[in-house]
């Protein structure tokens, strides 16, 4: 008789974490969090907590370097990892990178690569403290671990959002995912025709989004200069319908999403329109955008309203009333999460 096997594709990322970690419990008084957040919560005093993050980025899988150049590559890598460690509220204070690489990459390109880890570094005020060099096969992977700390009491999981809530997001979605069509695009050209060079006027800014994110250590900085603690927060990395359907299971929550008030960029807009694609599906399901998602008390809006970095965008309802997109007919359909899925895609 075969043994039972399931496909990694049945459970998807998350599934598959929560099926792997379902027996690990914390037993050290130390661990306030461990699975199941943007970053690790670790107790270093009564009132300041550790956080810890790390993610992996695979050649052939998270970038491409046909478009993705090393520095710009070494920058994002640090990036993502401080974006999950604001996610919590907190401030990166370390970093470490630990790297496989193949024989195909001299030690030219890899001193590129650091020059965007360092430009990342001093960029957000972290410190490179340690990581791992080992050889590969194939390609390049890169693993980055952020460590920061924030007050206790004002750090913002994903579980914490609450009935009537405001469901904000910062800066403009879409951007990054539009800017990877191009990027692919361009991509088969070249690779119909290596004499046409790259035709790329005009997208800079959805460009930059796709290879060189930004950590918004500058909203968590303007959230604590108005005296506004988020109730939950996440970033935006799998597209802005997951990562509201996470706070939402996390918090047991249902919430209404209004479709005209997501913020979409008029060169995202325009972009995927050349691509016969809809802007607010982009920005639903693209992801990379790395903005903060996060949910206020009613009585924090006036503090945050007219913000330019920060826009509200829905609100928190009871969970028995579901998770919906609302259009700008007043029609409703139901959030489903289509962005990225790492055995899916």
């Amino acid at each position: 008789m075969d043994e039972q096997r399931t496909e990694l594709d049945r459970l998807g990322e998350f599934g598959l974490i929560d099926h792997l970690t379902k027996k690990f419990k914390p037993t050290n008084a130390s661990t306030k969090l461990g699975v199941g957040d943007d970053a690790a919560v670790i107790s270093i005093s009564d009132t300041e907590s550790m956080l810890v993050s790390t993610d992996f980025l695979i050649e052939g899988v998270h970038f491409n370097l046909m478009y993705m150049p090393l520095k710009h590559l070494g920058y994002k890598a640090v990036a993502v990892n401080v974006s999950d460690i604001c996610a919590m509220n907190g401030k990166a204070e370390q970093v470490t990178v630990s790297m496989a690489v193949s024989s195909k990459f001299p030690v030219e390109a890899l001193e590129e690569l650091y020059e965007g880890i360092h430009a990342a570094c001093k960029a957000y005020g972290v410190d490179l403290v340690g990581g791992d060099t080992t050889a590969s096969y194939s390609g390049l992977t890169l693993s980055v671990t952020a460590i920061g700390r924030a007050e206790t009491a004002k750090i913002a999981y994903r579980s914490g959002a609450k009935e009537n809530d405001i469901l904000v997001t910062s800066g403009d979605l879409g951007g990054a995912y539009v800017g990877l069509q191009v990027l692919e695009r361009e991509k088969q050209v070249f690779q119909a025709n290596p004499d046409i060079q790259p035709d790329l006027d005009g997208h800079d800014y959805i460009i930059q989004r796709q290879l060189k994110p930004e950590a918004r250590v500058d909203v968590i900085k303007f959230l604590k200069e108005l005296d506004v603690v988020p109730t939950s927060m996440i970033d935006i990395s799998d597209g802005l319908a997951s990562e509201i359907l996470h706070l939402c299971k996390s918090s047991k929550v249902g919430c209404r999403l209004y479709d005209e008030k997501i913020p979409i960029d008029t060169q995202t807009s325009m972009t995927a329109l050349e691509f016969n694609l809809d802007p607010a599906t982009c920005a639903l399901n693209g992801g990379e955008d790395y903005e903060l998602l996060f949910t206020i008390a009613q009585s924090d809006y006036d503090k945050i309203k007219g913000n330019p970095h920060m826009t509200a965008i829905g609100n928190i309802t009871d969970v028995s009333e579901g998770a919906y997109l609302v259009g700008s007919s007043g029609s409703v359909i139901e959030l489903r999460a289509q962005g990225w899925d790492h055995f899916g895609n």
